[in-house]
């Protein structure tokens, strides 16, 4: 009998040695290396350009084989150019008024209806677009968005490898089939966090620009104040006024109190009943929805979210270094919003360019490498995986980013430490501690042996006995 059970007791211990090497590879991530990024970005680029160029060859007109518009959202952005240059920009908002202008620019009465719901400084961008033939409005608008999208990413992480990265990410593929300005989104907010401490005024222009998407720019005002940004605040408040100066000089009030009239609907039929599809909202209010929650506890739910995912920020905000709160903020910004779609998720990526960065800089923590691949691969399947199972992938991946982020900011800069030998160094604490009984316990913090000006820029494990002079961190 022992005889017969040794070849199973062998196999039981070539399985477990190997799940541990898995597990390890998995933890100090080894398996993702460069090859194997470029070989896996590479692959999903080849397949994602056969789609989109299947979508095109056997497309009639402006409508796929389907039956949809190229370029899904566009057709409403084209479609609301189209009523502003024929001078009836305020008619955007009214939803059988766009409905028959999208039939008319497809020719088709059965074409699906998408709705216009942003401010009216995206009209301006609506109606350049419209100025050109319906498909060359929609190439240029892809092209120059995912380019703006791509040269902020390599500037945050350069070489091959990111760009291929960013081009062969799931979210690229997702955004380009709908057409929709997650690229400029990730430009605009990516490229004002990149350059926020070095030119705060144009940071802020940028995030000004951000007015014709409101639910990401909810996280903005308290950031900036928090890390005192007052050039940067007031090259939002430029950039913001000038566009809305702009369209009340082309169009008038009429468009505004169009805007604010379609509000109410918007909220009860697109985002309360979920009129895109539980499936595609990526929130968390979304999430108790999909689970068959009730408008008020979902909520609520968003609330709390919101509330923690921005507080998390304001907590790294001046502490951390920029990377990681660049990470956390534009993480932040997708959690704290009742309403963001998986295409949206562009963000995300610019957020794993910076925790990224930092990592080649630094070193990954254990886990890094291969949560940071989840969270880039999972908009592939999150839609999916929604529908069939009702598992938020797609929020979870925002949570895992900002946690990624503050992770990083305690164990490589010593943020929770820090806290945690302020609280002991107050003055109370201090007397607590001199009317003690006993001896004295000698410290075990070895001296200190590095030159002062190097001493902040140095790892943690090399810091210590040293004087901590967070106010220097950020210029190391």
């Amino acid at each position: 009998m022992v005889g017969k059970m040794e070849p199973l007791r062998v196999a039981f211990r070539g399985l477990l040695r190997h799940s541990n090497a898995m597990w390890g590879a998995l933890a100090d991530g080894s398996w993702l290396t460069r090859n194997r990024v470029r070989a896996v970005a590479a692959m999903a680029l080849v397949a994602f350009a056969l789609a989109l160029g299947y979508l095109l060859v056997t497309a009639h007109g402006t409508l796929d084989r389907y039956g949809r518009p190229l370029g899904t959202d566009v057709s409403n952005v084209y479609a609301a150019g189209r009523m502003a240059l024929e001078g009836h920009a305020a008619q955007a908002w009214d939803w059988p008024a766009h409905y028959h202008a999208q039939q008319s620019l497809h020719g088709d009465p059965n074409v699906p209806f998408y709705g216009w719901h942003y401010p009216p400084p995206f009209l301006l961008v609506a109606g350049l677009l419209a100025l050109l033939p319906y498909l060359a409005a929609l190439f240029v608008w892809q092209a120059a968005t995912l380019a703006a999208a791509t040269a902020t990413v390599r500037s945050i992480v350069p070489g091959r490898t990111a760009l291929l990265a960013m081009l062969g990410a799931p979210v690229v593929f997702i955004c380009l089939g709908h057409a929709h300005n997650g690229f400029l989104t990730a430009a605009l907010f990516g490229g004002a966090l990149l350059i926020l401490d070095r030119r705060p005024f144009v940071a802020g222009l940028l995030m000004g620009c951000l007015i014709y998407k409101p639910q990401f720019a909810l996280l903005i005002p308290p950031l900036l104040l928090a890390t005192w940004q007052w050039r940067a605040i007031a090259g939002a408040l430029v950039s913001a006024a000038a566009l809305t100066g702009l369209t009340l000089a082309i169009w008038g009030w009429p468009v505004w109190q169009a805007f604010l009239d379609s509000l109410p609907l918007t909220q009860a039929v697109v985002i309360e009943a979920g009129a895109t599809g539980w499936e595609k909202i990526q929130s968390p209010f979304a999430m108790v929805r999909m689970w068959g929650g009730g408008v008020a506890p979902a909520y609520l739910v968003q609330a709390v979210a919101t509330l923690a995912s921005i507080g998390v920020v304001l907590w790294l905000a001046r502490r951390a270094r920029p990377a990681e709160r660049n990470a956390a903020a534009l993480a932040a910004a997708l959690i704290s919003t009742p309403y963001v779609l998986d295409y949206d998720f562009v963000l995300l990526g610019v957020a794993i360019a910076f925790l990224a960065a930092d990592g080649l800089r630094r070193g990954f923590l254990s886990w890094e490498k291969s949560l940071l691949a989840l969270a880039w691969i999972a908009p592939l399947f999150a839609r999916q995986l929604a529908a069939a199972a009702l598992i938020p992938l797609g929020q979870a991946t925002a949570i895992i980013v900002l946690a990624l982020a503050v992770r990083r900011a305690a164990a490589l800069d010593g943020l929770v430490k820090a806290e945690f030998r302020q609280a002991r160094n107050a003055p109370g604490r201090a007397r607590d501690r001199d009317r003690r009984p006993g001896p004295a316990r000698a410290s075990s913090a070895a001296p200190c042996t590095l030159p002062r000006r190097r001493r902040d820029c140095a790892p943690p494990g090399l810091r210590a006995g040293c004087p901590d002079r967070s106010s220097a961190a950020t210029s190391c």
